[in-house]
């Protein structure tokens, strides 16, 4: 599966396990995350993050 990294503090999201603290379960690829969602380190939106 495809990697997300915040640009702005380098948090990698990784749709193999989710984001447990913000409730999204582990499969939920990056496309499938709410646009309210954020990084859970520090806070910048979706649009802060690019592909690896």
């Amino acid at each position: 599966m495809e990697q997300w990294k915040c640009t702005i503090c380098g948090y990698i999201y990784s749709p193999e396990t989710g984001d447990p603290e913000g409730d999204i379960p582990a499969g939920t690829s990056f496309e499938s995350l709410p646009d309210t969602w954020m990084c859970p380190i520090c806070g910048a939106g979706k649009e802060d993050f690019t592909k690896v």
